[in-house]
């Protein structure tokens, strides 16, 4: 798995997720969770939240589909953040793995690697045998 080092904009993905988390944390509750931040290549940024409950959603599903809506098709970078964490990054679980091999399998996604140094790798690298659509021609 080929790894990338990050820079000032990776950053400031890690800031402001952590800023939309701040602003939306349901203490007590745990609605609210995980921030994560999204970079497209078109430069906009999107920050959004988990929303937990029954059927919960993932941040960075959440984050996606903010993009999703608002027009974006390609993305960068994405990171999903809590300050309790190791270097404030948790790495995607197994669903949004899969969600962002579908949706943007090149994606930059920001993890801690196993010596706890921020890094950043394509989201295809992060679920090996991933299930893929069959096309049927």
């Amino acid at each position: 798995m080929r790894r990338y080092p990050l820079d000032s904009a990776d950053r400031e993905l890690i800031t402001l997720g952590l800023e939309v988390l701040a602003k939306n944390f349901d203490d007590g509750v745990y609605n609210h969770t995980v921030g994560c931040a999204l970079r497209c290549k078109s430069g906009k940024v999107y920050a959004g939240v988990n929303c937990d409950g029954n059927h919960g959603s993932c941040a960075e599903y959440i984050t996606v589909g903010m993009a999703i809506s608002a027009g974006e098709r390609e993305f960068d970078t994405i990171v999903a953040v809590h300050d309790k964490h190791l270097n404030c990054v948790i790495p995607p679980c197994g669903n949004c793995r899969q969600m962002l091999f579908e949706y943007c399998p090149d994606i930059f996604v920001i993890v801690n690697d196993e010596k706890g140094r921020l890094i950043k790798v394509k989201a295809r690298d992060l679920l090996p045998f991933a299930w893929e659509p069959v096309v049927v021609e």
